[in-house]
């Protein structure tokens, strides 16, 4: 099992920035149905098809290399899919970790419809930042199914439900990254650490910029977003980032007395700094592809450690016996009397 969920684990690492790579390059549309390729098989097979296509809209979103790359995706997604049924599989048969196979399961399950959605309903914002979110919380899942320990450290409840907070707080902000990438905003902020010369840009309008109903590159109306829309789609997701900063690092800070808790800390803590160096680099050198590609990485390693984190842990209970024989006491003609339980 331990073999197969490595394996499956690997290819999800694979086929997430591979996904992110599609899109980042303009090829989520180059096969334009679901799920092949013209109704083929592969790109060789609809190369008519794909040439037609090509003829009528020279600089559309279909070639030859748009389609291989959109293909090359989905043949590893399915593939990945099998490995995940046949671990779960393994798991009700042998009758253990039914509970994380059988998530997983119907996880993988929703993210091929988000998949085919994110073709069918050309490329809504919508379904595509919950599509990042699916293949995100994929790999995570299977990083703490193959690694997560039998072990946990008891924590106080306020240090426990704060750890328990992470992932939550990481996925809202990979899913503003995914509102960020999705909308085109990545440049409507110009400069780091501050936006277009300023910490909090006057020319803001939030207003129809989260939409969720609307379609690729258009507000709530029809009209395509403006720069002040994207321009508050942008200075939300740092924003988030900043928050997420200072929880993840007051979280560092809490935990670090744990001594084993401390290499599951410096894993997050690497993270962290990876991904608000992307983030910072894509800003400053004008999103080249590899960057971009590469800050999906450290999202998906970013949660993957925080779930990581979160598995190694439980709440430090005190039991009801233990509560009741806590010595009492009573005070009384200058002496403390300790009262039996």
């Amino acid at each position: 099992m331990k073999r197969l969920l490595a394996v499956a684990l690997l290819l999800a690492c694979i086929v997430v920035p591979l996904g992110a790579y599609v899109r980042l390059s303009d090829a989520g549309l180059g096969c334009p149905d679901w799920p092949g390729c013209y109704g083929h098989l592969s790109p060789h097979h609809a190369a008519a098809d794909i040439h037609q296509a090509m003829t009528l809209r020279p600089d559309g979103p279909v070639s030859p290399a748009k389609a291989w790359k959109e293909m090359t995706h989905r043949y590893l997604a399915a593939t990945l899919g099998l490995l995940v049924l046949l671990a779960a599989a393994l798991a009700w048969y042998r009758r253990r970790q039914r509970l994380p196979a059988t998530g997983l399961l119907a996880l993988l399950l929703l993210q091929g419809l988000l998949g085919m959605w994110t073709v069918t309903l050309l490329l809504k914002p919508a379904v595509v930042t919950s599509h990042l979110l699916g293949g995100m919380s994929i790999v995570a899942l299977l990083a703490t199914w193959r690694f997560g320990g039998s072990q946990s450290v008891p924590l106080s409840p306020r240090l426990y439900w704060l750890l328990c907070a992470l992932p939550l707080l990481v996925l809202g902000q990979v899913a503003l990254g995914g509102w960020v990438s999705s909308n085109y905003a990545a440049l409507a902020c110009q400069g780091f650490p501050a936006c277009n010369g300023s910490f909090v840009p006057p020319q803001m309008q939030f207003d129809g910029a989260f939409h969720w109903q609307r379609a690729l590159g258009e507000s709530a109306d029809g009209t395509p977003l403006t720069l002040a829309q994207l321009t508050a789609i942008h200075w939300l997701h740092r924003l988030g980032a900043l928050l997420l900063t200072l929880v993840l690092l007051a979280a560092l800070q809490a935990g670090w007395r744990h001594a084993a808790l401390r290499p599951r800390l410096l894993l997050l803590a690497l993270a962290l700094l990876l991904q608000l160096s992307l983030g910072a680099a894509n800003v400053l050198l004008q999103l080249p592809l590899p960057l971009a590609v590469a800050h999906n990485i450290g999202a998906m390693l970013l949660l993957s450690s925080t779930l990581l984190l979160v598995s190694a842990t439980r709440r430090q209970l005190q039991p009801a016996r233990q509560r009741m024989a806590a010595p009492r006491l009573r005070h009384g003609k200058g002496r403390r009397t300790t009262w039996p339980a």
